[in-house]
This record gives C-alpha cells, sequence and structure tokens, in this order.
C-alpha cells in the first residue's frame, strides 16, 4: 500500500492518497497565525485503517513546522491531540483548550 500525504493549498486541504486514490481530507483554514481544522474526512472504503488519525497527525505536524497554532474545529482532531497530549498539546492555545475538551 503506497500512502502519500500533501497539502493541497489551492483546496485548502490536507490530502491522503492510497495507491494514487484520494483516501482522505483535512480541510482548514489560515489566518492570524493559526489553522483551524474544519474537517476530517475518511473515504469508506478506507475506513478501519487508521488513516484518519495518520492524516490529522500530518496535518498537526505541518502546523508545527509552519509556526502556526492549531484550533481543532473537527472533533476527530480534538481526539487525536487527547491520545497524544505530550506531542500536540501545545499546539492549541491554552486559553482555547476548554473550548475543545482539552485540559
Amino acid at each position: 500500500m503506497d500512502v502519500v500525504m500533501r497539502d493541497n493549498h489551492q483546496r485548502s486541504r490536507h490530502e491522503l492518497r492510497v495507491d494514487g486514490d484520494l483516501a482522505g481530507v483535512v480541510d482548514y483554514r489560515v489566518g492570524a497565525g493559526q489553522v483551524d481544522l474544519v474537517h476530517t474526512e475518511v473515504d469508506a472504503s478506507f475506513a478501519g485503517r487508521g488513516l484518519g488519525t495518520t492524516l490529522v497527525e500530518f496535518a498537526l505536524r505541518d502546523a508545527r513546522a509552519r509556526g502556526l497554532k492549531v484550533v481543532p474545529s473537527c472533533p476527530f482532531v480534538s481526539v487525536v491531540i487527547a491520545r497524544k497530549p505530550e506531542e500536540f498539546l501545545d499546539l492549541v492555545p491554552e486559553e482555547r483548550r476548554g473550548e475543545f475538551g482539552l485540559g
């Protein structure tokens, strides 16, 4: 299985492709030093393989590399952050963590 992830700036989304087929996306909005990760979707034919988590982690690492704070409007993004707070929680502004159930 060949998995490729990339940031598609023109469509404001991170994309995950499996063997060339679009398998999942994380839609985002960038502004004022932050990225709002608004929606995550994985095609049903690729469900259950952990690809959504892999893609969200890619988006979070991209935000860190770009020096952006993260607003996890997508509930699944909050779940991924909560699973690995030592790696990702610092990306969410401290004063906004409660809005997303992140301690």
